[in-house]
């Protein structure tokens, strides 16, 4: 059975902490506006045994990539959009 390589990616929070993450995938907008990191730490859901993953948009301020939290309600709307198209092209 050939297992696909997972990409490790680094991240650093707002207090300088490091942690490895698995990149799950790289989302650009429709408008090619805004771009996301989809990533996962390993954690698995409560009984259903998900995995637990994140999405940050990302940006790039001055040569540095910076992870910023989605808070407006219509930009998940369109990450969900986003989501929807990638799980649809895999069917």
């Amino acid at each position: 059975m050939d297992m696909e390589e997972k990409e490790m990616i680094q991240i650093i929070d707002y207090d300088g902490l490091k942690t490895e993450v698995e990149l799950v995938t790289y989302l650009n907008s429709d408008d090619d506006k805004r771009q996301y990191i989809v990533y996962t730490k390993g954690e698995i859901k409560g009984e259903t045994g998900d995995q637990v993953i994140y999405i940050s948009r990302f940006i790039n301020e001055d040569g540095v990539l910076k992870l910023e939290e989605i808070e407006d309600d219509a930009e998940w709307v369109d990450v969900q959009h986003l989501l929807k198209k990638i799980a649809n092209a895999v069917d």
